[in-house]
């Protein structure tokens, strides 16, 4: 059994924002605008600091390991999830021009979305 330091609250914020950012990372899954990858990232940085259990458990899990393991070495992310973001995005978008939402929002997100997608694009793929 190791020893893990004391519980701070710094240590506490730390793991709070990990559970809660793998919480959101999941409901992105299934909600077309929220975003999984960055809070999956966001909740590995966290539990590194807050959890070494959950830490742990992210890098040795079967489906984010890899990823995480392939973003922190590389930086890379995998073709099939650049088009499933792209794809969502887009999809994401005209579902707000389709329930008609304001121009200046929709300019605002097309802005957004182009820019997440250029960068996803530009990321290389892992081997």
């Amino acid at each position: 059994m190791e020893k893990t330091e004391p519980w701070t609250l710094a240590r506490i914020a730390y793991a709070s924002l990990a559970v809660i950012t793998l919480a959101l990372g999941i409901a992105g899954l299934f909600l077309p605008l929220l975003p999984t990858t960055p809070f999956v990232l966001i909740a590995a940085w966290a539990a590194s600091k807050g959890s070494p259990r959950l830490h742990r458990w992210l890098w040795n899990h079967p489906q984010i390991g890899p990823l995480l393991h392939n973003w922190h070495t590389k930086g890379a992310v995998p073709r099939n999830a650049k088009w499933f973001a792209c794809i969502s995005m887009s999809l994401s978008w005209i579902g707000l021009l389709a329930i008609g939402m304001n121009w200046i929002i929709l300019g605002i997100m097309a802005f957004l979305f182009l820019s997440v997608a250029a960068f996803l694009i530009t990321r290389p793929e892992p081997d």
